[in-house]
């Protein structure tokens, strides 16, 4: 159901990437190796990134599948970036379609996924929806999906000031009980830090200490510094420093 990857390290082409290793965000598209739930992601497709000097990034999202944009590898070879976020689509029964539903979803500085499905949506989280975000932020609801609903309750949380990993961790938690079963792995970043659930979905990292950061569904390739965040866990991390903390 998704796969989703983060970087942070030294400027490099997208397809360095997203593109380039043995198992790829684009192969995973069509042959993820540990995906727990569907088997294609074939439902959209999107990155953002951030260019050097402009905290607001830029998305660029489709609706079919990757292997099928004409312009994406031209995209991947020129377009340089020292902090993305991307994802390819397999969507939740009963959510819309179009571009507004593809991840990254966004807001100011801030890039968002959601790899999961939540419980019984819309009907088992209305209670929640209702309780926590204004009108204002319910209309502003970018598309019919429970990750869309999923990105507005993140940014409530990150909007009031709470650190990264703090709001996805309570959103988490809080879905949680409003909707067992859920598969709530969330992945956020400003373009200098990451913060990411591990939440019924795998969830890998590579490390490497003052150089680079990479969070992924799972790894692009076979490097053996590639480690699993534990389920249940949140991460939250930099190029410099990474750390991990059970959710509530």
């Amino acid at each position: 159901m998704c796969r989703h990857l983060a970087y942070l390290g030294p400027p490099c082409p997208l397809g360095e990437v997203l593109a380039r290793p043995e198992f790829s965000l684009v192969r995973q598209s069509w042959a993820p190796r540990r995906q727990g739930h569907g088997t294609v992601n074939a439902d959209g497709f999107g990155v953002g990134w951030y260019a050097p000097g402009d905290p607001r990034p830029a998305r660029y999202r489709r609706t079919g599948p990757v292997w099928a944009d004409v312009s994406f590898p031209d995209l991947c070879r020129v377009v340089r970036s020292g902090a993305l976020l991307a994802a390819v689509r397999d969507a939740t029964d009963g959510c819309a379609g179009g571009e507004a539903a593809v991840a990254p979803f966004g807001a100011g500085r801030w890039l968002f996924s959601h790899n999961g499905a939540v419980t019984g949506w819309p009907a088992s989280v209305a209670a929640v929806a209702e309780r926590v975000l204004s009108t204002r932020e319910l209309l502003e609801v970018e598309a019919r999906t429970d990750a869309a609903l999923v990105w507005a309750l993140v940014l409530h949380r990150l909007r009031a000031g709470e650190p990264p990993a703090g709001a996805v961790a309570r959103v988490a938690a809080e879905l949680a009980r409003a909707a067992p079963g859920s598969r709530l792995n969330f992945l956020v970043t400003d373009g200098r830090s990451i913060a990411a659930t591990a939440a019924g979905e795998s969830l890998w990292y590579l490390p490497r200490p003052g150089v680079s950061l990479t969070v992924a569904s799972e790894p692009y390739d076979t490097d053996p510094e590639w480690r699993s965040v534990p389920e249940g866990h949140v991460l939250a991390g930099d190029s410099g420093h990474v750390g991990l903390t059970a959710l509530a």
